[in-house]
């Protein structure tokens, strides 16, 4: 079937008459399947770093290179990749990108030692970026603009379900065939997203521009010869070298910073001071060149500002919380990380049952409207959890996550389908690519601050804990025994006060930096007012 039969839907037609056609759904499975091999192998491989470590007989250290290799080059190929894309092709692309990303998941289930696999993983990385914002744009191509708010849903599933089913499968593989599954079970996932998108996605082609009648006389009277294809741009190595290298040491420095003691250590400071430069040069250069591989100029629509902004700090409140909370289950409830993976899919089942009604809801109302819900019932959620304590159960930290899956849901698909909707081509791959980007970068400016602030509260709460630690005070008194001789305390008594007080001054830290993450987050209702498709969408349409 042709791009242009496939295509036949149009933003005039009623709601009521447009129905996917059966290469659009197969399209859209084929997206799907690709965006969950990309997200959950950026969490499957967590569980696995004890094992790996005493397999490769390596530090946590070094092991922590895995996953922070795949991070970085993940970042640095997503806003690139609507631009890499018009290169080559994005059906070329796409599909070359998916084999790359299932052969290197082998590749690294293979690899004979640790620093194989770390350059395994940059590649797998760099393969994999291209996955996410690619597959969004074409998700969101399937649908007419009314029906916006149903592509963002079905993307959002595969976005929520991924880091939450992650842990828990590579928890499952790990205990049961080895850290070498979690790699080799892409290859028949992977091998069957390629075959499916090389049966069903058609190459992107640009709507023919409508032309006067002079200039079809010009056209009719040129030579046959002349009617030659459009060369590609010119490769921008120095916009690319720039991007490479400012978000290559942007990601190292948020994701080393704290362990590596911040400006203490030399590599920090010089990648921040490459960032620092990198970054507002790429920017600058992007304007000048005739063909950027990111259209900075996007951001001159407050819409594409908006919703970045949004998805940056949406990003910042899930990746810190997801950074904290497993930490707390652990510490407090002594589950392992296939019980606390297990304790997140209640909320996200209710995250992807509510996506459905996020989509339609948008055929009826403002995307303002679903956000301000969304953002009150993450304020509802940062209320139940800074009552947690060394009392919490289960039960209330289940109502907790299940109040976040009722938030998460009116979160990305309003803001997806309000931003993502007005936009169709190659500009809709650049705004999809920026999206993720910013989502990324806001999940780890999220993470890096909460490593920071839970050691740096942690030391300062045990100083002021400490303070009370004497025989004088109520609280001490009333956990030992009654004829304790407070000069001759036993080793068993000061084990026991010393592991209070540890877990008090966990809790308290804890506490400290949900109030963090919730302030904010709070500062999104500033863009969210900004938060409104136009009612024309200018540029021409493009289709796949």
């Amino acid at each position: 079937m042709s791009s242009a039969t496939m295509n036949t839907r149009t933003a005039s037609a009623p709601a009521a008459e447009f129905k996917l056609s059966r290469e659009s759904k197969f399209i859209i499975a084929t997206a799907v399947l690709a965006s969950l091999l990309e997200i959950i192998d950026t969490s499957i491989v967590n569980v696995a770093i004890p094992t790996m470590m005493g397999n490769l007989g390596a530090t946590l250290e070094d092991v922590s290179w895995v996953v922070i290799a795949y991070i970085i080059a993940n970042a640095i190929i997503l806003p690139a990749s609507a631009w890499l894309g018009s290169q080559f092709g994005r059906r070329k692309y796409y599909i070359t990108c998916i084999l790359i990303f299932t052969a290197t998941s082998v590749a690294c289930g293979l690899a004979p030692n640790l620093t194989t696999l770390v350059i395994f993983r940059v590649f797998q990385g760099l393969a994999g970026g291209a996955l996410l914002p690619t597959s969004q744009a074409l998700i969101q191509e399937q649908f007419p603009r009314e029906k916006a708010g149903t592509g963002s849903a079905i993307y959002g599933m595969s976005v929520m379900i991924g880091p939450t089913i992650g842990p828990t499968l590579g928890g499952y593989l790990t205990d049961n065939f080895g850290w070498r599954s979690i790699f080799n079970i892409n290859l028949p996932l992977g091998l069957l997203a390629a075959f499916m998108g090389f049966l069903y996605i058609r190459e992107m082609v640009t709507a023919p521009k409508k032309l006067s009648a002079q200039e079809q006389i010009d056209a009719d009277a040129r030579p046959v010869a002349q009617a030659l294809p459009k060369p590609k741009s010119k490769i921008d190595a120095i916009g690319l070298s720039l991007l490479t290298v400012g978000i290559g040491t942007m990601q190292y420095v948020l994701e080393r910073g704290e362990a590596d003691g911040w400006y203490e250590s030399k590599a920090i400071l010089l990648c921040t001071i490459l960032a620092v430069v990198a970054l507002p040069t790429f920017v600058w250069w992007e304007l000048r060149v005739k063909d950027p591989i990111v259209d900075i100029r996007l951001f001159k629509i407050p819409l594409v500002r908006a919703g970045t902004l949004l998805m940056s700090m949406t990003g910042f409140m899930l990746y810190g919380l997801m950074f904290v909370l497993p930490v707390f289950m652990e510490r407090l409830l002594h589950l392992d990380a296939t019980q606390v993976g297990i304790m997140f899919i209640p909320g996200a089942l209710v995250t992807m049952a509510c996506m459905p009604l996020a989509g339609k809801l948008l055929q009826k109302m403002d995307a303002r409207i679903l956000v301000t819900w969304a953002i009150c019932m993450v304020t509802i959620m940062f209320f139940l959890i800074t009552q947690f304590s060394a009392q919490t159960s289960e039960t209330q930290i289940f109502w907790a996550l299940i109040v976040r899956g009722l938030a998460m849901a009116f979160l990305f698909v309003p803001i997806n389908a309000a931003v993502l909707g007005s936009f169709r081509g190659k500009e809709l791959g650049q705004v999809a690519g920026l999206m993720n980007l910013l989502r990324q970068t806001g999940g780890s400016i999220g993470i890096a601050l909460m490593n920071t602030l839970l050691d740096r509260n942690s030391k300062q709460n045990a100083l002021d804990l400490s303070a009370h630690l004497t025989p004088f005070d109520i609280g001490v008194r009333a956990n030992l025994p009654a004829s304790t001789n407070f000069q001759h305390l036993p080793q068993n008594v000061l084990m026991g006060l010393e592991g209070r007080v540890d877990l008090q001054v966990f809790i308290m830290s804890f506490t400290q930096m949900m109030w963090v993450i919730l302030i904010v987050f709070l500062f999104a209702f500033i863009p969210m007012w900004w938060l409104k498709a136009p009612r024309h969408t200018g540029g021409p349409i493009e289709m796949h």
